[in-house]
């Protein structure tokens, strides 16, 4: 038997209207498949964490080639 998995945490649209990204200042796009944040131009993915967005570049995970 699969365990169902947990929905996605959704992020409020006006939050994501004013975060950026710490290392670029440039806005975000939000995954909402893995839970993310991704900054393209940095490429850096943020996880977002019980629905917090945690903006602290240790905490990124570097993105893959093709991904962004």
């Amino acid at each position: 038997m699969n365990a169902a998995l947990p929905p996605a945490p959704s992020v409020d649209p006006r939050l994501l209207e004013i975060l950026v990204c710490p290392v670029t200042r440039s806005p975000l796009r939000y995954d909402k498949a893995r839970a993310e944040l991704i900054s393209a131009g940095a490429r850096l993915a943020y996880p977002i964490r019980d629905g917090v967005p945690v903006m602290l570049v240790d905490e990124a995970r570097q993105l893959d080639e093709g991904e962004g």
